[in-house]
């Protein structure tokens, strides 16, 4: 039986693959640190269905400082999905707990996994580290340059991951999330937002003109890449977009959340921010090649499943 360990297992997107893992019949060891990023009470609901589960076993533990080589004993592969996240908060004074959370941790896990034998680490990176491209949709060839410092971050820490694997031969796949959404979503992100305006009829902060392009990525084709990544054929140090290949602009989307609620959601315009980028947009062409993954969820069907989330949460 395969042992995984999944950090940031409360999260958005830790939950729901280490609940897959187990329905596969792995065991999974989570960690969290369960940080006062957003209420600690969202992430412990995220923890009910793997509490219930006797081969999850849970460890509140900082990656920053705790000793994590015992957590890593006799673990398989390490899903590294803990992360500070966001654009905007990751400017001045915010700086320093990013650096911690996302390269400091970062490293302290290559450490320890290179360290006890881990046959495999899957890295969730990020699209922010492409910033403003040149041409779309980018491909992992791309030269990366971030537009914040949250992805200087994450970018930094994909550069670890390489490293453990050129100079340790720790096996390492660091995976290019592109907007996720679905049920879970963190309520910072844009799509948790937009159905909770359309639901209580309050008004969307719209931060510049909607005319930004984004391709979402729905969670649940998130989650089987990562699987997928845990046992590929792929070389060491393998960088891979996770993306749906869509270009969605803003204003769309806000219609789009608005039919699916059966609302049409008010609008507060306000300023651009810094770090924010005009589009993202992925080339999947690698993924397909190398990890035999492909994206199986539209964009209508996943505001629809988030929805039902959203609304499922308002009734319990």
């Amino acid at each position: 039986m395969i042992t995984h360990l999944v950090t940031g297992v409360a999260g958005f997107i830790g939950s729901q693959l280490a609940e897959t893992l187990i329905s596969a019949g792995g065991d999974v060891i989570g960690i969290d640190s369960l940080t006062p990023s957003y209420d600690r009470s969202i992430k412990d609901a995220n923890l009910d269905v793997l509490r219930a589960s006797d081969r999850f076993t849970l460890h509140e533990a900082d990656l920053r400082t705790d000793d994590l080589e015992p957590l890593l004993d006799g673990v398989d592969v390490v899903y590294h999905q803990a992360a500070q996240p966001g654009v905007r908060l990751s400017w001045s004074d915010g700086f320093q707990t990013y650096a911690d959370c996302n390269v400091l941790a970062t490293q302290r896990l290559l450490e320890a996994s290179h360290r006890v034998g881990v046959r495999r680490l899957v890295n969730a990176s990020s699209s922010s580290i492409y910033g403003n491209a040149d041409r779309y949709p980018v491909e992992e060839t791309v030269l990366p340059e971030p537009n914040s410092p949250y992805g200087v971050t994450k970018l930094a820490a994909e550069h670890l991951a390489g490293l453990y694997a050129r100079n340790h031969g720790l096996s390492t796949v660091s995976l290019r999330y592109f907007t996720v959404y679905g049920p879970r979503q963190r309520p910072d992100m844009a799509h948790h937002r937009l159905i909770e305006a359309a639901i209580d009829q309050k008004a969307f902060p719209l931060y510049g003109d909607g005319s930004q392009i984004r391709d979402f990525t729905y969670v649940g084709d998130v989650v089987r890449a990562n699987v997928l990544a845990g046992d590929a054929d792929v070389e060491p140090g393998t960088v891979v977009n996770i993306c749906a290949g869509g270009s969605t602009v803003m204003r769309d989307l806000i219609d789009a959340v608005g039919d699916a609620v059966g609302a049409p959601i008010p609008v507060d315009e306000q300023d651009e921010q810094p770090g924010d980028v005009v589009r993202t947009g992925g080339c999947n062409d690698r993924a397909r090649r190398l990890l035999g993954w492909a994206p199986e969820s539209t964009l209508q069907d996943g505001i629809d499943a988030q929805v039902r989330w959203h609304r499922s949460q308002r009734k319990g």
